[in-house]
């Protein structure tokens, strides 16, 4: 079962950073930004998380969380987010039940071998836990700006 746009998404909980559980319940009333990112600490990852890190006043003004998620590990996520002073939450999904809820583990292509890892994508989740946007495949420059003026658009039109 995937996500669709327009539908409830199904309540989950989460291990996050700072010692944190994250549950979609304990959002409500919040918009969601959730990015989907390879790997920790590589070059597209840091520039996608600094550009959502740049801009966070900018969702909070829109009532928008964000948080970001991939399957390393927490002390990876932990290292991440201090080496890089992200300013929201990182996922830690090692078992793949997130990424497989949002769909996100597809097969790619690295050096000539086939592998399974996560396409780089955002979800935006309105204030009433519906799925608002999505974005797959994502190219990272100009992302982060993109994503936020859904966020207020969405925002201004509740």
């Amino acid at each position: 079962m995937s996500v669709v746009i327009g539908q409830p998404i199904p309540d989950f909980t989460v291990t996050a950073t700072s010692n944190t559980t994250i549950s979609l319940a304990d959002l409500k009333g919040r918009q969601v930004v959730i990015f989907f990112y390879p790997k920790a600490s590589t070059p597209g990852c840091t520039t996608e998380g600094g550009d959502f890190r740049d801009r966070k006043d900018e969702f909070e003004a829109a009532n928008t969380v964000i948080l970001g998620a991939s399957r390393d590990g927490i002390r990876a996520q932990e290292n991440f987010k201090a080496k890089q002073a992200f300013n929201f939450e990182l996922i830690s999904d090692k078992e793949e039940s997130f990424c497989k809820l949002f769909d996100v583990i597809k097969l790619k292509k690295l050096y000539g071998k086939e592998h399974f890892g996560i396409e780089r994508s955002t979800f935006l989740i309105d204030s009433n836990g519906n799925l608002a946007r999505e974005w797959r495949g994502v190219k990272v420059k100009g992302h982060a700006q993109e994503v936020l003026e859904a966020a207020q658009s969405l925002h201004d039109a509740s």
